[in-house]
C-alpha cells in the first residue's frame, strides 16, 4: 500500500508546493516590468523637457516658443499666453545686473513678476526688470495695464536673447514624476533690441505643467 501510494503523495506535494510558489514567482517576474515602465516614463519626461529647454535657449523670444509649444501639445483652444501679475514687493537690480543692462546708477528700472498661463496651465513664472526709457510709451502702457506677455509687447523691437545661465531642478533620477506645479528648470537671460541695445533682464522658472498633453 505504501509503495502504491507514494507516487500519488509525491504528485500531491508537487501541486501544493507549486501553488505556494506561483505568487512569489509572479511577483518577481512583474517587478522588473514595473521598474522598467517607471524608468521609461522618466526618460520620456526628460526628453520632453530637453526639447523645450533647447528651443528656449535657441529662440529669440520665450513667449513665441511657449505659444508654439502650447499649440503643439494642444493645451488650450487659444494658445496665446496670458501674463498674470503676481503681487509683491519689487526686487531691486543688483550692481551686476545694472552693469549688464548698461545703466547709469540713477536710471529708472521697472519690475514685473508674472505667471505665464496657457488656458488653465501655468507654464512658467518670470521676473522681468526692464528699462522703460528704451521702450515706447505704448509698450510701457501695455506692460502697466494689460496681461500681455512681455515678449509680445516688445516684439516690434526685434529682440534677441543672450542666455546668462540655466539651472536644472528636476532630474530623472529623483524617483518621482514632476507634478504640474513643480519647478523643472530655470533660465536667466538679457534681452536686447535688434540694434543690440539691452533693455531687459529676465529670470524664468518653468513648471511641470509644460508636460501636459491636450487635444490636438
Amino acid at each position: 500500500m505504501d509503495r502504491a501510494g507514494a507516487p500519488m503523495r509525491r504528485a500531491f506535494l508537487v501541486r501544493v508546493v507549486t501553488a505556494m510558489l506561483l505568487p512569489v514567482l509572479s511577483a518577481h517576474a512583474e517587478a522588473p516590468a514595473v521598474v522598467h515602465q517607471g524608468e521609461s516614463a522618466r526618460a520620456e519626461t526628460a526628453r520632453v523637457i530637453e526639447t523645450l529647454r533647447a528651443r528656449l535657449l535657441a529662440g529669440p523670444s520665450a513667449t513665441a516658443v511657449l505659444e508654439a509649444w502650447c499649440a503643439e501639445r494642444g493645451l488650450a483652444d487659444d494658445p496665446r499666453l496670458v501674463a498674470r501679475r503676481v503681487a509683491g514687493a519689487d526686487k531691486p537690480l543688483s550692481a551686476l545686473q545694472r552693469q549688464r543692462l548698461g545703466l547709469a546708477a540713477d536710471e529708472p528700472v521697472r519690475y514685473r513678476r508674472v505667471r505665464l498661463t496657457c488656458g488653465a496651465h501655468v507654464l512658467s513664472e518670470a521676473d522681468n526688470w526692464y528699462v522703460p526709457s528704451r521702450l515706447t510709451p505704448e509698450m510701457n502702457a501695455a506692460l502697466d495695464t494689460t496681461e500681455m506677455p512681455f515678449g509680445r509687447v516688445v516684439r516690434p523691437l526685434r529682440p534677441t536673447r543672450s542666455n546668462l545661465g540655466l539651472r536644472m531642478i528636476w532630474q530623472p533620477g529623483d524617483g518621482q514624476m514632476p507634478n504640474p506645479g513643480d519647478a523643472l528648470f530655470s533660465v536667466e537671460a538679457v534681452l536686447s533690441t535688434g540694434d543690440g541695445v539691452p533693455f531687459c533682464e529676465v529670470a524664468e522658472t518653468y513648471t511641470g505643467a509644460v508636460l501636459a498633453q491636450g487635444r490636438r
